[in-house]
């Protein structure tokens, strides 16, 4: 373990962080409403924190200085290439800075494959995809979603037609922000199929939230590489659980031939988005992946999903308006009052909240949620009593 060293600051940065630490551990437990799992322990690897790790360039090629984790990284690109049954012959990827870095990277890939191709998206994407969209120069078509959230795929048919474009890129979601809809990869390539762009379309799957134990599912939801995806992003501190933002993205070495670039003077070649890449993160994911397993990681999504199931049920008991999308860990609420807003950090956006049951959430955290929800209930009731006992009596 790392030897602890006095402290050298001064007296007053020493309580800044001392009070910094202290408004992270008073909030800690309300971290309900967005998609972090908190369950994780690295203690074991802090002593990997005393060196600088650089994993700069392709994660396949070693850079000329000892002080990298691409072993590791390699590991974990080819766990989830199996898992997303990419194929043994053609396939690529690296750890990344999160989810957003790997659209940008898998848009940037389609780009140069098809350079006059507009991308398509559902209304429901990420607001990463059009803010690559834009840093790449490229043409960016919404189409509309179902209330569920799901990509309406009569409105993408429609829009490809109407676009006449000759070649097509058509980003799916696998676990939307507000509802956690995913996109179905087979139907879009049927849809692609069908209008002649089977040799000239690219799909790439934005599968930070639910990507990994979507992989899980029964029956099997069409998202993989086997179902018709070019690429697939997934976030790190999402389900898997990282202190920091992390990500990993698949693609086929193929496509990656197409962007990559020199860089000598590092011993690697230049075929990710940064240069220089965090050599810690590979090193969390391997950790945890050898730790759990896809047993582990299976049991991990039943039991966030079985807590989604609950809380749903006890606010439907109680009266609040809730629903939830089949095998999701999220459950979209009617908006609650702003101080419970606040105090459980909820993601809320059109008269809507949402709950995710994320790893690390517990049931005790969940119960102490819906009593806060039935307090307000009772206050809003108090409140009605009360206006309508002083309109009678205004009469």
């Amino acid at each position: 373990m790392i030897k602890r060293k006095e402290s050298q600051l001064n007296r007053a940065d020493h309580h800044t962080l001392t009070a910094f630490m202290a408004e992270i551990r008073k909030d800690y437990p309300y971290f309900i409403g967005f998609p972090g799992s908190v369950d994780f322990d690295y203690s074991e690897l802090l002593p990997f924190f005393q060196y600088l790790l650089n994993n700069v360039g392709d994660p396949y090629v070693s850079p000329l200085h000892a002080n990298h984790s691409k072993r590791l990284e390699r590991e974990v690109v080819d766990f989830f290439a199996d898992l997303f049954h990419a194929p043994k012959s053609d396939r690529w990827g690296y750890v990344t800075n999160g989810g957003t870095e790997g659209n940008l990277y898998s848009l940037y890939v389609a780009r140069e494959l098809y350079p006059e191709a507009p991308v398509f998206y559902s209304n429901s994407a990420h607001y990463s995809i059009p803010k690559n969209i834009g840093i790449l120069g490229m043409q960016g078509i919404a189409v509309a979603s179902e209330e569920s959230g799901e990509m309406d795929y009569s409105s993408l048919k429609k829009n490809i037609i109407k676009s006449g474009a000759t070649q097509v890129i058509v980003v799916a979601t696998i676990g939307t922000t507000m509802s956690e809809a995913k996109d179905n990869v087979y139907i879009i390539q049927h849809i692609l199929d069908d209008l002649g762009f089977d040799d000239a379309s690219f799909v790439h799957c934005d599968a930070a939230l639910a990507g990994v134990y979507t992989a899980f599912a029964i029956p099997h939801h069409p998202f993989d590489f086997a179902d018709g995806a070019d690429a697939i992003s997934i976030s790190g501190h999402k389900f898997i659980g990282c202190p920091m933002p992390s990500g990993v993205v698949i693609t086929r070495k193929s496509y990656r031939d197409k962007v990559v670039r020199s860089a000598l003077y590092t011993g690697t070649p230049d075929s990710t988005i940064s240069g220089s890449r965090n050599g810690h993160t590979p090193i969390m994911l391997w950790y945890t992946i050898k730790k759990l397993g896809t047993d582990g990681l299976r049991k991990r999504a039943i039991n966030s999903m079985e807590l989604a199931r609950y809380l749903h049920t006890e606010l439907r008991c109680i009266g609040w308006p809730a629903w939830k999308n089949e095998a999701a860990f999220t459950v979209v609420i009617k908006q609650p009052p702003k101080e419970i807003i606040h105090k459980w950090q909820l993601a809320t956006y059109g008269g809507v909240s949402h709950v995710i049951c994320m790893p690390g959430v517990t049931k005790e955290q969940l119960n102490s949620f819906i009593q806060d929800i039935k307090h307000s209930q009772n206050t809003i009731r108090h409140k009605r009593t009360n206006e309508r006992k002083t309109s009678n009596e205004s009469k």
